[in-house]
């Protein structure tokens, strides 16, 4: 027996909340499809131009979302879930999941800059803690990342890609049919991070039967071709957007091109339909004025219906403690900051910041 919180209860009757993503919302509520299904349903021409095949099926998906049309089912042809299946396959034999582009065949095992030789899931469970349109959210923990962030609350798992279990894509497919069938809102694809095992999540969303929004809870570094597969599958994304100048993201989380790659991955599942975002903004001690303000403005200039989660849950876990100016909470004077430039740029955050 589970109870869920007040505000998760009515999340739905809020306006804010409503206005920003309307179609996750009915998804959920079974009025309509999930993006998987619907590229389940849409067929594609035979081809040996996979990449060809799929601009195609995501120019019809765009098409079906814009006029808001439920398909019929073709008979004939390859699904445009099948094909980007196949073409995750391709990404993984020389990965390129994400800007890293090692070039390592991780379907022989080999890996690179995340460490992760194979799909594991650390835990999958009913997660109450979300955001109030999230929750209960069915959430699935993938071991390893392709980050190092030194103040990592999730450490155990994001660097530890040998943690947790060996999941197939028919296993996974099972954990996501088994939580939506308990009750959940949605599948939470988090970890560490969900990037390294786009290919086991393609592939197992074949075999999934229930209706159910994807929600891709991630540091949103995907490569450009990681993220063309996402698109046409990702019902709601739940990016962080960590940090605005590099140095910050090198420092903090030994990564190159932080902000570049972020702002093109957000600008990208923003303008492909329905588009609906929560971002996720933890504010850090001693970043308003480098990373959040620069960061709030950008989201209200560029993808204004999004919401966004300003955070005040940073603590300095995990080595963030030798680093001097990590090692404190963030301020109340740093919180007021970040809440009065939201305000000031209209930005939807109210309804999910907690």
């Amino acid at each position: 027996m589970w109870f869920l919180r007040p505000d998760c209860l009515t999340a739905f009757e809020e306006r804010e909340i409503r206005d920003s993503i309307p179609r996750y919302i009915d998804v959920v509520e079974g009025r309509k499809l999930p993006l998987f299904k619907l590229s389940k349903i849409i067929r594609l021409e035979p081809t040996d131009d996979l990449w060809k095949a799929h601009e195609e099926g995501l120019r019809i998906l765009r098409e079906i979302l814009e006029k808001d049309e439920t398909p019929k089912r073709g008979e004939e042809g390859i699904s445009l879930l099948d094909v980007k299946a196949y073409l995750s396959l391709e990404l993984a034999g020389k990965c390129r999941f994400c800007e890293w582009r090692c070039g390592v065949n991780r379907i022989e095992g080999e890996s690179g800059a995340c460490r992760v030789k194979e799909t594991r899931v650390s835990s999958a469970f009913i997660h109450m803690g979300e955001e109030p349109p999230v929750s209960p959210s069915g959430t699935i923990f993938f071991s390893g990342c392709n980050f190092k962030c030194i103040y990592c609350q999730n450490w155990d798992i994001s660097q530890f890609p040998e943690s947790g279990r060996v999941v197939s894509p028919e296993k996974l497919a099972a954990l996501m049919d088994d939580l939506r069938r308990r009750g959940v809102r949605n599948i939470n694809l988090v970890g560490g991070e969900p990037t390294p095992n786009i290919h086991t999540i393609m592939l197992s969303l074949r075999y999934a039967s229930e209706d159910f929004p994807v929600i891709w809870n991630s540091n949103m570094y995907m490569s450009e071709e990681g993220m063309k597969l996402l698109l046409g599958i990702v019902d709601l994304w739940l990016p962080d957007f960590k940090y605005w100048e590099d140095e910050c993201a090198r420092t903090l989380s030994g990564i190159p091109r932080y902000s570049e790659v972020v702002r093109r991955n957000l600008s990208m599942a923003y303008e492909f339909p329905p588009g609906e975002i929560i971002v996720r903004h933890l504010v850090l001690p001693n970043h308003v004025e480098c990373c959040t303000k620069p960061i709030l403005t950008w989201v209200a200039r560029n993808i204004p219906r999004a919401l966004v989660n300003i955070m005040d849950q940073y603590r300095p876990e995990y080595r963030a403690h030798q680093v001097p100016r990590m090692n404190r909470r963030v301020s109340s004077d740093e919180m007021r900051e970040a809440f009065e430039l939201a305000d000031s740029l209209k930005l939807r955050w109210r309804s999910v910041s907690r």
